[in-house]
């Protein structure tokens, strides 16, 4: 059976490797997703696109060989997916949307072995005729949040198919194998040198975020995953909207100079550098296919060069823009002192993102059945997608106008309140921020 090399992503992942019940193989390693379905759904039909995804998209049937020097992946044939059913029909209308988000987070709290492929399964409930919940767990070795977009836009398409509508062919897609080769093959490439020059220049001197600890590592406690939720509410939502349409930035990069004044705050420093991801699908031809693009970023800023809040959005905005245009796979080799702070025995990483739900299905009719993605999830809980090393800041804007927030952090390391203290001083600190971007800042 054909060795193939791993991506580069994938040598990121494996750097977090502590065997198969923890880590980055461990079984909450995962990622999940529900969309609540409108229609009557075939049961039958549902697996059989499942598993035509599973087929279309080798990533999810892919193994990697870890007892190797070097290590390879392997792909295996396609195989049926596991589809579990649940019987909601007893539960109110009234109740449903907190049964929904209870059933999700009941799947989040679940595992799924990097052993048993391919590396997807799902739950179908049914409330009522014409009402469902479909939840996917997907092993994040197999797939990054992007990659969830394309495997849920390709699993509605086959079964309205398979169902006998029209409804076209899906773009072709190339498989996660071409992707790893080819980028193995452009790593020498002279075109890559502006890059990793950029990021020797930007980086030396600099340390990674990292936050102190509540637990050291020594203490060995198993490793867990929780994730503390909270809302930013409305009127913050559209002042950060206000200030990134005055300063021609993302959203992101608004919210993104809030927590760097966080960090200053709980740390004095003014040089930080924050580490996000990005989608790091710059080759066209790997759009739609399935599989680990993204990308670690490091965006430092030096905050004394600023005078007040929208020069710190503008220096920020300019920044992210740099790192943009030099998005490679391999910064760190650039920077080999830069993660230093996070393997102190008192010291973890955090990581802070906007995810943008690219794909999105919301009250998409395909076929004979209209899916709406779950997106609005407040609820904490103890148990949820595992994240390597420390905590794991996501952010959403939310149709009902204001922004949810999950933190996945590791309650090995961390108390819930010391996350919450820090999400509660952000939320202040974001707040002024925005209602008045001139405001002198003093660091």
């Amino acid at each position: 059976m054909e060795q193939i090399p791993l991506s580069f992503n994938q040598q990121f992942m494996c750097q977090f490797d502590r065997g198969d019940e923890e880590g980055a193989f461990g079984p909450h390693n995962h990622i999940v997703h529900g969309w609540r379905i409108r229609g009557e759904v075939d049961v039958d039909t549902m697996r059989a696109a499942l598993t035509d995804v599973v087929a279309r998209h080798e990533a999810l049937r892919t193994e990697i060989v870890r007892d190797a020097e070097p290590s390879y992946q392997r792909v295996l044939p396609p195989s049926p997916v596991v589809l579990d059913t649940r019987d909601m029909s007893h539960v109110d209308q009234a109740d449903r949307d907190d049964i929904v988000d209870r059933l999700i987070t009941e799947v989040e709290s679940s595992t799924i072995s990097i052993r048993e492929l391919p590396l997807i399964r799902g739950l179908l409930a049914r409330f009522e005729q014409g009402d469902h919940l479909l939840v996917l767990t997907v092993h994040h070795m197999a797939a990054d949040g992007f990659s969830v977009r394309v495997i849920s836009r390709d699993v509605v398409h086959r079964y309205a198919a398979l169902r006998g509508f029209d409804v076209g062919e899906l773009p072709p897609t190339r498989p996660y194998r071409e992707y790893a080769v080819r980028q193995q093959a452009s790593h020498a490439s002279p075109a890559l040198d502006p890059s990793r020059r950029y990021w020797r220049e930007t980086l030396r001197g600099g340390r990674i975020l990292s936050l102190p600890t509540d637990i050291p590592k020594s203490a060995g406690l198993p490793e867990s995953t929780s994730v503390f939720r909270f809302l930013i509410d409305t009127e913050v939502a559209e002042a950060v909207l206000k200030v990134a349409r005055a300063h021609r930035c993302t959203p992101f990069m608004v919210l993104l100079a809030g927590f760097m004044r966080l960090v200053h705050q709980m740390s004095g420093t003014t040089d930080v550098v924050v580490p996000t991801f990005t989608p790091g699908r710059g080759d066209e031809d790997f759009q739609d296919t399935v599989g680990l693009f993204f990308n670690f970023l490091p965006i430092r800023s030096q905050l004394s060069e600023y005078r007040n809040f929208g020069e710190l959005v503008n220096g920020i905005r300019a920044n992210c823009l740099e790192a943009y245009s030099h998005d490679i796979a391999q910064i760190l080799d650039e920077a080999p002192h830069l993660m230093e702070p996070v393997l102190e025995d008192d010291r973890a990483a955090c990581v802070f993102q906007v995810f943008p739900f690219p794909l999105l299905l919301d009250g998409s009719m395909i076929g004979d059945l209209a899916y709406t993605e779950v997106r609005r999830r407040v609820r904490s809980q103890p148990v949820g997608g595992d994240v390597p090393n420390g905590a794991l800041w996501t952010l959403n804007f939310d149709p009902a106008g204001d922004i949810v927030v999950a933190v996945n952090f590791n309650r090995n390391l961390f108390h819930e309140g010391t996350i919450s203290a820090m999400a509660a001083d952000y939320v202040s600190i974001l707040r002024q921020s925005v209602a008045d971007s001139s405001a002198p800042l003093t660091w």
